[in-house]
């Protein structure tokens, strides 16, 4: 199994920055491309950005690109995402995933976190 613990949520206000960090464990875990998701109240999940185990390949959904950027360093099993510029609509809580492939796609992950909240207010 894979563990998945997210942290660095918060409340800030628009415009501001915050970063968040998903650190992996587990005896199954390996060459795993890792992801960011959110979901905002009352809304479906949706994906954020995702980067492949090299880290040489990032994938980000049109809302967020220019502002967030998703990095990794595999000597500690962390990825990060850096928010910069926050908007209300990027409130949510925040989930990092990970896939049983290198490739940064934005769906088919297999292990979830619990997720970490964002709320950003005007």
């Amino acid at each position: 199994q894979v563990q998945l613990a997210e942290s660095g949520g918060g409340s800030v206000q628009v415009g501001g920055s915050l970063r968040l960090s998903c650190t992996a464990s587990g005896r199954a875990w390996g060459r795993y491309a890792m992801g960011w998701f959110r979901r905002a109240p009352g809304k479906e999940r949706e994906f954020v950005a995702a980067i492949s185990w090299s880290g040489r390949t990032t994938n980000y959904a049109d809302s967020v690109k220019g502002r967030f950027t998703i990095s990794r360093d595999n000597r500690k099993n962390t990825v990060y995402l850096q928010m910069n510029s926050l908007k209300p609509e990027d409130s949510g809580v925040y989930h990092c995933a990970a896939r049983r492939s290198e490739y940064a796609t934005t769906d088919g992950y297999d292990y979830w976190g619990q997720g970490t909240q964002v709320t950003v207010s005007s």
